[in-house]
């Protein structure tokens, strides 16, 4: 099963998304990417540690900076956009769509807030990931 995660700057929510599907369908081919790349936030990186999981090497990239051979066969695309204009990618595979709230998108909170939204958007990631595999019976 091959996979792709998209957000807007696959800085946060794709790059959560795709750190915790390499743990739930160890199997799979999974990628993500963003409309606007950015830069890989640091609050992710430590709330996947927190998890045990090392996202540190992962890096903020677009669809064209993946594989043809991976684009070309994917079975889902699955957008996390909330309250911006999600990516689009033609492509035969399945679209879903996981509205999540960017927990980057305000700038101005404490460290402890910041750790705080970037956990409730990995552990509702987690949940719609484990709800999902149970629908493909990966």
């Amino acid at each position: 099963m091959k996979l792709l995660f998209m957000c807007v700057a696959n800085s946060a929510r794709s790059q959560l998304a795709e750190g915790l599907a390499k743990k739930v369908f160890p199997q799979a081919e999974i990628q993500s990417a963003g409309s606007h790349p950015g830069k890989l936030n640091p609050y992710a990186v430590a709330v996947m540690k927190e998890i045990g999981l090392d996202i540190s090497k992962h890096y903020s990239k677009s669809v064209e900076d993946l594989s043809p051979a991976f684009l070309e066969n994917l079975d889902y695309v699955i957008t996390l956009c909330a309250e911006e204009v999600c990516p689009v990618l033609l492509s035969k595979a399945k679209k879903l769509h996981w509205p999540h709230p960017d927990p980057a998108s305000k700038t101005s909170l404490t460290d402890n807030e910041m750790l705080t939204r970037f956990r409730s958007a990995r552990d509702a990631i987690l949940k719609k990931l484990e709800e999902f595999k149970k629908e493909v019976k990966a």
